[in-house]
């Protein structure tokens, strides 16, 4: 069902699978806000759902029939106030943050935290909302001048609606020493001119290492003429995930799916080595890659 990014319609959608269309399962929704809009109404009915990419603690925080395919944002805040600091020297920061996005705001908060705890600055804060398309520097709020060091907004602001993280991304200059600044998560017409820039995302290497990986991604390659971006393969991890638990619980019925899902160790998914933990999160690999000459090109692994 098309929820149309609208929370209204996410809850709509799972009390319509549920109810009308007598569903024993859900694979979504996409994103933290509305996966916690819907996420209440599965727990009521006792259905499992999982989210391919709802990356909010609070997704499934509490609730015994939801889990993820994703790790959480702490990790990748934790993550990526490393990088920053540990990798690049970075010992001050501007976050711009998307206010109209509960993961953009969810991410910014578990950086900050993180940065600022192992001895970094935030300098500025500056809030846009989702649709915004003046993106000059005056509109920024000078963040562009205000920090030596702009890689860690991009990564706070990295789930922007493509339409905000190019342009909003191409008027943030950093110091001359790093580069370009590229959209932290930009399609691939928009990474012309990237430059020393480092992120990251659920998928690279790890994707294909398994025999599920390779089998998936030749199938969608063979399908598609391409390869299979991190939403497409944090998809199809959600969808196996279920199968398995569905096959090792013998039956469809909630309860027993549930506790199959929540009992999963070592799954060997599209994007990796993936076990459920604890409020059916799930614990796997962060991918750090860095943008050169408009290609992500894989940088390290950080192991949970």
């Amino acid at each position: 069902m098309d929820t149309k990014s609208d929370k209204i319609e996410a809850a709509n959608a799972v009390d319509r699978l549920i109810k009308k269309d007598k569903v024993v399962a859900i694979v979504g929704e996409a994103i933290s806000g509305n996966s916690m809009a819907g996420g209440p109404i599965g727990e009521k009915n006792e259905v499992p759902m999982i989210t391919p990419t709802g990356t909010n603690p609070l997704v499934t925080q509490g609730k015994k029939y939801y889990f993820r395919a994703c790790f959480i944002d702490p990790f990748q805040g934790e993550v990526a106030a490393k990088l920053a600091v540990d990798t690049l020297k970075a010992k001050s920061a501007a976050v711009i943050v998307d206010i109209a996005q509960d993961y953009c705001v969810g991410l910014a908060n578990f950086f900050v935290k993180a940065f600022t705890k192992a001895g970094g600055k935030v300098v500025s804060t500056t809030y846009i909302q989702t649709g915004d398309q003046d993106f000059s520097r005056p509109a920024l709020g000078g963040a562009g001048g205000k920090a030596r060091h702009h890689l860690c907004a991009q990564l706070l602001c990295r789930r922007c609606p493509l339409g905000e993280a190019g342009p909003g991304s191409r008027n943030c200059r950093p110091h001359p020493d790093w580069g370009r600044s590229p959209g932290a998560r930009t399609h691939p017409d928009r990474r012309q001119g990237c430059g020393r820039h480092v992120l990251h995302r659920p998928l690279q290497r790890g994707c294909g290492d398994t025999k599920l990986g390779k089998d998936f991604v030749a199938f969608y390659k063979k399908k598609t003429g391409k390869d299979p971006d991190a939403f497409t393969a944090l998809g199809a991890d959600a969808y196996f995930i279920l199968m398995d638990a569905m096959q090792r619980a013998g039956t469809t019925k909630g309860s027993e799916v549930r506790q199959a899902l929540a009992s999963t160790k070592n799954f060997q998914g599209i994007s990796g080595n993936i076990n459920i933990g604890e409020d059916g999160n799930a614990v796997k690999s962060v991918v750090i890659n860095q943008v050169k000459d408009g290609k992500f090109v894989y940088v390290t692994t950080v192991n949970p």
